[in-house]
């Protein structure tokens, strides 16, 4: 297993983010506006939950953008899984959802934030 720790790859200048989204539309969005910026890069992406924890585990990332919805695993369980596996990975949970539904929820099982789509 990895280490994770996402301290590795800043010291290079170069921040990895894994995309965790069921929507194509939203992954492209979201690489497209990384895209802009020269010390971070899209290293990975899932369309579902499951993908994002076999990803988070094979590779070291820096941040994981993870949406709440989607089919297989719904986000607060995968960030459960992700903040037991690799505590000291920051995970970004965006949603579709009004904040006061799951925001709360998210920051209490370890998110680092909570952006709405």
């Amino acid at each position: 297993m990895k280490s994770n720790n996402a301290t590795t790859n800043t010291t290079h200048g170069i921040i990895k983010v894994l995309i965790a989204d069921d929507h194509a539309i939203v992954r492209e969005g979201l690489k497209q506006i990384i895209a802009d910026t020269t010390d971070i890069v899209v290293a990975g992406e899932s369309e579902n939950g499951l993908g994002a924890i076999k990803l988070a585990r094979s590779h070291d990332y820096d941040v994981l953008l993870l949406d709440i919805s989607m089919p297989d695993k719904n986000g607060i369980e995968v960030l459960k899984q992700i903040k037991k596996e690799f505590p000291a990975l920051p995970v970004l949970m965006l949603s579709m959802h009004r904040e006061d539904q799951y925001a709360i929820r998210a920051l209490k099982a370890g998110a680092s934030g909570y952006l709405n789509k």
